[in-house]
């Protein structure tokens, strides 16, 4: 088998036969399909050529000398468990091809065959082949863009949250996420989904804040046609939309108190009423709600229902802002470089020391996603290096503001004293990080060491 040449544009079957003639005539038969087939008399030199080949399909004898077609599908499907296996049996054997279908066999044709039926049979399982690959790609994709390694930062606060979600995700908890707008609330409900038991079902996202309390009613629960102008058809909603998987309840803090009141029956029945229906729908979908308001106010002011505020808040997760986690900064702003270099299609730039001192220094009211907005017209803008010009002008502020330069009786300290303050503020901008701390001053890490001692820091 080592000298056969394997065509890579071909699939390639894997052909497992005692009989020498009928291995002749299936290896002609699927050869003038386009195929590139390979052949075994025995089920011990199947494994030893599956184990060495990329094998599409495999089509096996049920009853060979030695191992039998049974014990040879346990072992491809040890090998892999993807792996595709068509039974070939006689009429007198239908019960073994049962038993392999049992055993994860694909499918099974009894002997004598029709050709086409076989054809088509092998047509059917590499199809099943490429929709397994698919689905391996697509959740590839999945995991690379909702995973936790997305949410960027070794900040200890954020370090805390990725803690609490990972050991909720595999619950069916209802879980609320807070956090000021741009903080990544949905991307963190995207990674609680994707890694749950629920991750190959539904996820689905909607805003309350987006619309009417008359659409967004007909939304969440779904009507019946005819219920009201307009409702030409039926509408399951999204509550059941979401069956099996997770609803995403964001801006939960703007929904309607009259809306409120029917949220807090389906997160306690697990059961929804469309508009214009009596019969109630059960449902099954974990809730993630996010806001950007404080909640436990809004309760207070009679804006939120209590009752409703603790059934979503069963785990609560905190998103800090940006300005809280500016240690996060300079591996955020990396990504976001990266990112929309592979977008332009260019080379990754530096960012300059003044330029990430700026970044460090903003304090990023519309947190990541301000930042990442910020980082990609920079990217277009700049030239070899990201610098201090090529960032929106907010930002191009001396890097000295956000402390105090006049002392509390009005007069000017001395140079030594301002430089000495502005070492300790950006060492805790950065939470102490020397290193970090020494690449933004431009200065040595054994410089900024000296300079320490000498303000007796250390």
């Amino acid at each position: 088998m080592k000298g056969e040449i394997i065509l890579m544009n071909k699939p390639n079957i894997l052909v497992v036969e005692d009989e020498e003639l009928m291995r002749s005539i299936l290896r002609k038969l699927l050869e003038n399909e386009g195929y590139h087939v390979l052949t075994a008399d025995s089920a011990e030199n199947a494994l030893e050529i599956f184990s060495t080949t990329d094998i599409e399909l495999t089509l096996t004898d049920i009853r060979m000398a030695g191992m039998d077609g049974l014990e040879l599908l346990d072992q491809l499907k040890n090998i892999e468990n993807e792996a595709l296996v068509i039974i070939m049996t006689a009429y007198s054997s239908i019960d073994s091809a049962i038993a392999a279908l049992r055993k994860g066999a694909y499918d099974y044709i009894t002997k004598p065959f029709v050709n086409e039926d076989l054809l088509q049979t092998v047509r059917n399982a590499l199809r099943t082949k490429e929709l397994f690959k698919e689905n391996r790609a697509l959740r590839r994709e999945l995991e690379n863009k909702y995973s936790f390694s997305e949410i960027i930062g070794n900040s200890a606060s954020l370090q805390a949250v990725f803690r609490l979600i990972e050991k909720v995700s595999a619950t069916n908890a209802s879980i609320l996420i807070q956090g000021e707008s741009g903080t990544g609330k949905e991307l963190v409900a995207r990674a609680i989904h994707q890694h749950s038991p629920r991750f190959n079902k539904p996820f689905v996202a909607i805003n309350c804040g987006a619309l009417p309390e008359s659409l967004l009613e007909s939304e969440l629960f779904g009507h019946t046609k005819g219920s009201f102008t307009g409702a030409i058809a039926d509408k399951k909603g999204l509550f059941r939309a979401a069956d099996g998987g997770t609803l995403f309840l964001d801006e939960i803090g703007e929904i309607p108190l009259s809306l409120q009141v029917k949220l807090l029956r389906a997160l306690q029945e697990h059961e929804i009423t469309p508009i214009g229906s009596t019969v109630p729908v059960k449902f099954d979908a974990r809730i993630v709600a996010a806001t950007n308001r404080n909640l436990e106010e809004e309760v207070g002011k009679g804006n939120f229902r209590e009752d409703l505020f603790y059934r979503l808040n069963v785990i609560e997760v905190f998103l800090p802002p940006l300005r809280e986690r500016r240690e996060d900064i300079p591996l955020l702003a990396k990504h976001f470089v990266g990112k929309a270099a592979k977008e332009q299609k260019q080379i990754e730039k530096p960012i300059s020391k003044e330029a990430m001192g700026a970044l460090i220094n903003y304090n990023w009211q519309g947190n990541i996603r301000e930042l990442q907005n910020a980082l990609e017209r920079a990217f277009i803008l700049s030239n070899s290096e990201i610098d201090l010009e090529s960032l929106p002008p907010k930002l191009k502020i001396n890097s000295t503001q956000g402390f105090e330069i006049r002392d509390p009786d009005g007069l000017n300290p001395t140079l030594e004293e301002v430089e000495r303050r502005y070492v300790l503020e950006i060492l805790k901008t950065v939470n102490q990080d020397k290193t970090l701390a020494a690449n933004i001053l431009g200065i040595d890490l054994s410089t900024l060491y000296r300079k320490l001692k000498r303000y007796d820091e250390i």
